[in-house]
This record gives structure tokens, sequence and C-alpha cells, in this order.
């Protein structure tokens, strides 16, 4: 018995070429796949078209701008009706109130809107931030614009306006003059299209008041062919 365990052991030697395989437990091997590249509008999960955000904003997910846009969001706006108008910030003033728990702040906007081409608004209008306040103003300005007449890039003669201690002076100037007047006056006559005039303020120089009585200077202006259709005459030149 004890010469026989030799051979055993040299018989299966020899009749094995491959090596023994190590004890202990086998690791499954997992098969590799092919990484696909995603495309332009699948990245990172979500897509615009489905409604995803995007990338800002609060990261990914729905209710995105893809699906407000769809639903007759806002969106961005067309600027051909937009562009139309001018708008001007004339004065942004801040007032303020005591409370029990300090000062509390308001604001009011005071906005000129006009299209260049003879018609001009104002508007004003109050807010507890400066925005909301500019966006009333300028809804009021559109709702209160009028057509005052131009002869050229100029009026056709002198007028006054006046509004309570407030009093303007407005006089026809030559090509190439520009717009001689103030801040208040200015933005009133160039978002109306006067590219030549002459100005003049006399009394209170508030801005809400001047600009009240530059409109009622321009709300005076007539033209020679105006009068004549009033009167239904005809004007021989």
């Amino acid at each position: 018995m004890a010469q026989q365990e030799p051979e055993k052991a040299q018989g299966g030697a020899e009749g094995s070429s491959a090596p023994s395989a190590p004890s202990g437990p086998t690791v499954p091997t997992v098969p590799t796949v092919p990484t696909v590249p995603a495309a332009a509008g699948e990245r990172r999960g979500e897509t615009f078209a489905r409604g995803g955000r995007g990338p800002g904003r609060g990261g990914f997910g729905g209710g995105g701008y893809g699906r407000s846009r769809d639903r007759g969001g806002r969106g961005p706006r067309d600027g051909d009706e937009e562009s139309k108008f001018e708008e001007r910030v004339v004065k942004i003033n801040r007032c303020a109130t005591v409370v029990k728990g300090g000062r509390r702040f308001s604001f009011s906007a005071l906005v000129v809107v006009g299209d260049r081409e003879g018609s001009v608004g104002y508007g004003f209008g109050k807010a507890n931030e400066v925005p909301p306040s500019v966006e009333k103003a300028t809804k009021d300005a559109r709702k209160s614009m009028v057509k005052c007449s131009l002869k050229g890039h100029t009026i056709p003669h002198k007028a006054w306006g006046r509004y309570l201690t407030s009093k303007v002076v407005l006089v026809p100037a030559a090509e190439g003059t520009g717009i001689i007047a103030g801040a208040s006056v200015r933005a009133v006559v160039e978002c109306a299209g006067i590219k030549n005039v002459l100005s003049k303020v006399f009394g209170s120089t508030n801005p809400l008041n001047v600009v009240k009585a530059t409109m009622d200077a321009l709300r005076g202006l007539k033209t020679v062919e105006g009068v004549a259709r009033q009167r239904g005459v005809e004007v021989v030149l």
C-alpha cells in the first residue's frame, strides 16, 4: 500500500498536460457592451422636445420651456410690433413710509412711449418694485398716445403748453439744429420724431408737470393742410 500511492501521484502528473487550476471560488466574467454616444438632443436624460428645461434654471425635468411654448406660453417676443415703439424712462421716484418694523419703500415711474412718427404718450405707474412700476407706466402710456402734427423733422409753428405752474414753449428750428431741451422735454419730442426744435421751461421743473405741459403744446400743433380740411376750403400755395 505504501508503494502504490507514489505511482498514482506520478501517473496523474504524467497524464495531464495542462497545469491544475488554483483552488478557491471562481469569479464569473461580465461581457462588455459597446457604448453608443447619445444624440445631441438627448444628453443628460431629458430632451428639449419632451419638455425638459435644459441646462440651468433648476436642472432638467418636465414643465420646461419646450412645453410652455407649445401650450401657448409667452416665449420670445416677435419684435415686429414691439420694435415700432420706443420707451423712455424719464423719472423713477422712491417713497418710504415708516411702519412698526422699519421703513417700507415704494416706487413710481414716469415713462414716455412713441413711434417717432408723430405719435407719443406718457404714463405713470406705482409698485413696490421698480420693474413692475415701469411696466405699469408703459401700459398707461400706450393707452394715452396722441397724434401730433409735424413739418418734416420739426414742428410747423411756435407752441405753448401749460400744466399747473409749469409752462413750456416749443419753437421750430432749422435743419441741423438738433434738440435744444432738457431731459423731460427731450424724451417727449424725441419719441414723437422731432429732430430739430428749441424749447424753454418756465415755472416748476417737476418732471411730471413738464411732460404734461409738453404734451399740451404738441396737442396744439396744426398744419395748413389740416386747418384747410377742417374748414372745408382749398389752400393755393
